[in-house]
């Protein structure tokens, strides 16, 4: 964070300072929820929970360093005390990001937010000091806590913004007002609290319609694959940039081809010229992600060539996302347990499926170890199903669906597009895929995981990898 004395914060967050022996007292350490990341100059953020209230750690916070404590009640140590904790720090977000001046990108879609965000994040690097979302703090707590992490010589933020209904977008991008503006795709994430992708395109789009004027330097940055993102661009005043594989878009790929572990290679065309890119990642879903952070990056001012051998060199920074390990046994183990929707499924399976030459040339089969896609509503019966049945129109040699009756419905789709042997199992649980895959894994195989983050089968992918074999509880 920008150094601010506790007198400052207070004074922007519009709170009471409660046992401070000293106001002038600089914070020079960034914002943080958790009191296990106290350092000296930090500010900890005493946020109440279902299970957990920060207030409670307050003096833990303390002792290790922290400068004061953002409280919603005095705690019995130095303390900014305020109505409401999350408002504060939405309001601390945005005096900061004003007075640092850095540029703010801002992204979002309902498939593939975080890697673009990763990605984005390794070109805008190369331009000077770049700060992003960890993970998916995409919400209205982790977006500010992300923005305060920005010190003095920040000249980038890269922001990934996530929204469950209407204004959700709109609030964020209040707290970090962004130049630039991406939203990469409308899927069906979500569509049972949205009730239809018209309705997720209305919130997505929120993030064009806040954006500066063209003449004020904003941009909308918009997948031209898209129909519901491409028809964005009458919802802003900001410039247009299409990313995306249409012939109009301004930057482009072309002579997309995979090798046979499924990375992607490409021509990029911007309009500043062309370059080839071999990717490192997985899956040729990362071609548009990687179309995206080029055109952020073509915005910001880095050439072509250098775009490409950025994207040519960027690996995964973020956990359980087509993370790609190979055993001592030859044993392959894909965990993209992270989280799921029916369209990054469906990426990931292509993915899998694209490993598949590769892994039957050295005797392997591929297995896809699914579960749960959560907040489905109606939708999913009838999106478990078709999963199922793309497992099995791939040619995916094995299906393990984990879980309950979600996993059911996986099972039942594949079983009724033709897998009706041992292609398809449906077990109980973590423990017991891991049973099961112990007992039949051989040399070659390809293992896929991938569920929303309730099903826990990153702890499969954990006990696969692991010495002993256990999954941890």
């Amino acid at each position: 964070m920008i150094a601010l004395t506790l007198a400052e914060i207070a004074a922007i967050v519009g709170g009471q300072q409660h046992d401070i022996p000293d106001p002038g007292l600089i914070a020079t350490g960034p914002v943080v929820i958790d009191s296990r990341e106290v350092r000296p100059g930090t500010l900890f953020a005493a946020l109440p929970g279902d299970r957990v209230d920060g207030h409670d750690y307050a003096e833990r916070a303390i002792a290790s360093g922290a400068a004061a404590v953002l409280a919603a009640r005095p705690v019995g140590v130095p303390a900014i005390v305020v109505p409401d904790v999350v408002e504060a720090l939405g309001a601390l977000a945005r005096a900061v990001v004003e007075r640092l001046g850095a540029t703010v990108v801002a992204l979002t879609g309902s498939a593939g937010k975080t890697s673009t965000k990763d990605l984005i994040a390794q070109l805008l690097e190369r331009l000077g000091p770049t700060v992003w979302t960890p993970g998916n703090f995409n919400n209205e707590i982790g977006l500010p806590v992300t923005a305060l992490m920005a010190t003095d010589d920040t000249r980038h933020l890269v922001l990934e913004m996530g929204a469950r209904g209407i204004g959700h977008i709109r609030y964020l991008a209040g707290l970090t007002p962004p130049r630039v503006g991406l939203v990469l795709n409308v899927g069906t994430a979500h569509i049972g609290e949205f009730g239809g992708r018209e309705a997720i395109a209305e919130a997505k789009g929120e993030l064009v319609e806040v954006l500066p004027a063209a003449d004020q330097g904003g941009v909308a940055v918009l997948n031209a694959d898209d129909p519901l993102v491409r028809a964005m661009s009458a919802r802003t005043k900001a410039r247009t940039l299409l990313f995306g594989e249409a012939p109009d878009a301004d930057v482009r790929a072309e002579q997309v081809r995979l090798d046979d572990f499924g990375r992607p290679s490409f021509t990029l065309h911007t309009p500043t010229g062309c370059a080839d890119v071999t990717m490192r990642l997985y899956g040729e879903h990362h071609v548009s992600n990687a179309l995206a952070a080029a055109a952020v990056a073509h915005e910001l001012g880095m050439p072509v060539a250098e775009i490409a051998a950025a994207l040519s060199g960027a690996g995964q920074l973020s956990r359980w996302r087509m993370e790609v390990t190979e055993r001592a046994d030859g044993v392959t183990i894909v965990n993209d347990a992270y989280n799921a929707n029916p369209e990054s499924m469906r990426a990931a399976l292509r993915a899998l499926a694209a490993m598949g030459e590769a892994a039957r040339a050295r005797g392997g089969r591929t297995w896809a170890v699914l579960g749960q896609m959560a907040e489905l509503g109606e939708e999913s019966l009838a999106e478990h199903d078709a999963v199922g049945r793309l497992v099995v129109r791939l040619n995916v040699g094995k299906l393990v669906a984990v879980g309950g009756r979600e996993a059911a419905w996986l099972q039942m789709g594949a079983y009724n597009e033709g897998s009706w042997g041992e292609e398809s199992v449906h077990v109980s649980d973590a423990q017991a895929a891991v049973d099961l895959l112990r007992s039949e894994l051989r040399p070659g195989d390809v293992v896929l995981l991938k569920a929303s983050r309730s099903a826990g089968l990153e702890r499969v992918a954990e006990a696969l990898l692991a010495v002993d074999g256990e999954v941890a509880g």
